[in-house]
């Protein structure tokens, strides 16, 4: 009987799995409220920590004492040589958790010792069992001292040299969003909500299953995560008849993008969650206020749907845009951009009124058209519905 090399691949039927690992105080913390979110299921929640008395109170499915021969379990104070020590320890161990993963996202406050020393050395981790590695960080308040703020730079251009993909949010920046009366602890729980979304947004379009959700493939993901480079982030949610533009130009508007207009990234991620019920239409006219600022762009732009879960108003919308591959040092706090994202805006607020004008926008043939083309992927939930 003559021999027959079969290539059997393992189908794995779950679909992409996702692990997010928080690195020292800061991304445990992260970790911790992240699983308050209710996160999807398929996401592996990981605890990293020099410091075991912090890591025993972190709500996490695995924690991992990194450099326990090294620092004891105390800590590393602010020295990032101890916590990149520390994680070189416990490497192989790092390497065996994180296999089997398609994403990682990494989760750490920059500044300290554990967070900007390890994060690194678990990024290239990662990026060994094939991971695609989403960093997310936080840089330190100015009033947090020079010192740290200076730490947090040199861990922040080693991180981003293992990393496919880091979104950086400076605590400085979101002072704009956190109430003046907001207490400290409230606070950096806002920080922390900021750091989950990001999470919950990216995995949303992968891991949507329901009946009426657009999910994008792992692989179109992977294209758009992997420009190397900045990634900024922008939220936005609103209720009523345009809540989907509204809550569009909002995360379009957001500080965490600090006026860096989406034109000149060459990714685009967005993520709606929705009510099931939600018009097709509408989202379609949101995506209109994306395709009109990218338009004469390369960038590749993905999106997809989630339905909320629970008593969601139908005309709630709320929207996680990412955008990637921004070719600006990623240490700045405020970077100088020639074209504002708010002047993009206005552009596109124009378009989009001639588009009503001539009744573009607002038929259902004519909205699918929008993504009829190379710059947007159709997902095969809209083939379908157009074929």
């Amino acid at each position: 009987m003559e021999n027959i090399n079969l290539n059997i691949q393992e189908i794995r039927p779950e679909g992409a799995v996702i692990t997010a690992i928080g690195v020292g105080g800061g991304g445990t913390n992260m970790i911790s409220h992240l699983a308050k979110t209710n996160p999807h299921k398929a996401i592996k929640l990981i605890a990293a920590n020099t410091d075991v008395q912090h890591l025993e109170g972190a709500n996490a499915n695995v924690k991992m004492k990194l450099g326990e021969k090294l620092t004891k379990g105390l800590g590393a104070g602010m020295h990032p040589d101890v916590g990149e020590k520390a994680a070189l320890e416990t490497y192989e161990e790092l390497k065996q958790t994180l296999s089997g993963s398609d994403i990682v996202f990494i989760s750490a406050g920059l500044g300290g010792g554990t967070g900007t020393g390890a994060a690194p050395v678990v990024a290239k981790a990662a990026k060994e069992v094939g991971a695609l590695t989403v960093s997310i960080v936080t840089k330190p308040f100015k009033w947090e001292g020079g010192k740290r703020t200076r730490l947090a730079e040199e861990g922040l251009r080693n991180l981003k040299a293992e990393s496919d993909c880091i979104i950086v949010i400076p605590n400085e920046r979101l002072l704009s969003i956190i109430p003046k009366n907001c207490g400290f602890q409230e606070s950096f729980k806002i920080v922390n909500d900021v750091l989950a979304r990001a999470v919950n947004g990216i995995s949303g379009v992968i891991l949507s299953s329901g009946a009426n959700d657009i999910n994008v493939d792992f692989a179109d993901v992977r294209t758009v995560m992997s420009h190397k480079g900045l990634a900024l982030m922008g939220t936005g949610e609103a209720n009523g008849d345009s809540a989907a533009c509204d809550a569009m130009r909002m995360a379009l508007e957001s500080p965490l993008l600090d006026n860096i207009s989406i034109k000149d990234a060459k990714g685009v991620l967005v993520n709606f969650e929705i009510h099931r019920d939600y018009p097709l239409a509408e989202i379609a006219e949101a995506m209109n206020i994306v395709d009109a600022i990218a338009a004469d762009s390369e960038a590749d732009i993905v999106f997809g749907t989630c339905t909320l879960k629970g008593d969601a108003q139908q005309d709630f919308v709320r929207i996680t845009v990412v955008a990637t591959g921004f070719e600006k040092e990623v240490v700045g706090d405020t970077p100088s951009v020639q074209t504002p994202a708010d002047k993009d805006l206005e552009h596109s607020r124009k378009s989009l009124q001639l588009r009503r004008a001539s009744g573009e926008s607002y038929h259902a043939s004519d909205d699918y058209s929008l993504f009829n083309n190379d710059s947007i992927d159709v997902p095969t939930y809209l083939r379908n519905q157009k074929d």
